[in-house]
């Protein structure tokens, strides 16, 4: 069987380095709010070249806490509007809505799945203060056309960065490009923890300083409470176990754009819509860091079936947008048909660190034989 992901088999390859790192924090007697937390952020931020990082529990935190940062520094007001991709993983959706600020929900590209340009000026009103930039499945998003057109109409822009670790457009990393960033480290994420983790990233010194205040009780000095804050901090042993994964993440993209160029050169069924040019390279795609490699088929179901038939694991990112969520029932009228057609064709083949390329052909051969 060719699983989807095998979490195990990942953090088995660096199973002492993350054993003498949990080690560490063990023996330190000092568990929240320590030496490892700071050294992580001070290591991811210059991974990011951003000069802040702020750790918290996981990667809705991120965002949440750093539009409610804004919100406290007089950026942002309720029922200010957010334009975010339509087509990205409810996440995204909750942030904008949990500070009771309103999406606007705006069509994909429909070959990147990121935001199109072209479509975020179409969305622009006097109401819209900031823009959402999901860099869906790995792949970074037109930032710069998306800063210009910021920089344009005066929006803040904030990063989706949960799923694209180190990918790379003229040298800049995700997490650099807007005003600020969100990051997860969720287990399965191609830097993940041992558990929930997250992280936004800035140049705003003012910014980095409330979000980390609001994710610690509201709070920059102990038992002196400056706003209405959360929990959400990043704790010891994860910073540690982050640290671990942070010096081998950028091996890791490698392996998997490898993989990428593999599956883009070798599925040639015309039943099957790659996300990549056959022609394309590893050098070729520095802006894609392949946490997900998803392919579109009209016939999911059965495409699915015939994989599994084979032994081979896929999964759907996602089945469902946030518009047609129940949790999101009053946007349920929305006309939106291309992110609809776009989450009843998805479907993603295994790519990982640890997969072979003997795995890569059988997964190839198998697309190849898919008939409908």
């Amino acid at each position: 069987m060719i699983p989807f992901l095998d979490l195990k088999v990942i953090n088995q390859q660096h199973r002492q380095a993350l054993i003498d790192a949990a080690t560490r924090v063990i023996d330190s007697g000092w568990y929240v709010l320590g030496q490892e937390v700071k050294a992580f952020e001070q290591e991811f931020a210059s991974y990011c070249s951003t000069q802040h990082c702020v750790g918290m529990a996981n990667g809705l935190d991120a965002l949440v806490l750093t539009l409610r940062a804004w919100k406290e520094l007089g950026k942002l007001k309720e029922g200010d509007e957010v334009i975010v991709p339509a087509n990205t993983y409810i996440a995204s959706v909750l942030a904008i809505t949990e500070n009771r600020l309103k999406p606007v929900l705006v069509e994909p590209d429909e070959h990147s799945y990121n935001l199109c340009p072209q479509k975020v000026r179409q969305a622009i009103t006097p109401k819209t203060k900031a823009i959402v930039a999901v860099h869906l499945y790995g792949q970074l998003a037109p930032m710069k056309a998306i800063m210009d057109l910021a920089d344009e109409h005066d929006l803040l822009v904030l990063e989706d960065s949960a799923q694209a670790h180190g990918a790379m457009v003229d040298g800049q990393r995700a997490g650099s490009w807007g005003h600020a960033s969100g990051f997860s480290f969720y287990p399965g994420k191609n830097m993940g923890a041992l558990g929930d983790a997250g992280a936004m990233t800035t140049n705003d010194a003012e910014l980095a300083l409330t979000v980390r205040a609001l994710g610690n009780y509201g709070s920059h000095k102990k038992y002196e409470n400056l706003y209405q804050g959360l929990n959400s901090r990043l704790d010891e042993m994860q910073a540690a176990l982050l640290r671990v994964k942070l010096q081998y993440l950028d091996a890791d993209t490698l392996v998997r754009q490898k993989i990428a160029v593999a599956y883009a050169q070798g599925i040639t069924n015309p039943l099957v819509t790659l996300p990549i040019a056959p022609s394309s390279t590893v050098t070729s795609l520095q802006n894609h860091v392949f946490h997900l490699f998803v392919v579109r088929v009209k016939a999911r179901a059965a495409f699915q079936a015939r994989l599994k038939a084979s032994g081979i694991d896929t999964l759907i990112h996602y089945p469902i947008p946030p518009h047609q969520q129940q949790a999101y029932r009053d946007y349920q009228n929305l006309s939106l048909p291309l992110t609809e057609i776009i989450h009843q064709e998805v479907v993603s083949l295994p790519i990982g660190p640890t997969m072979g390329m003997g795995e890569v052909a059988e997964v190839i051969a198998a697309c190849n034989r898919f008939s409908a």
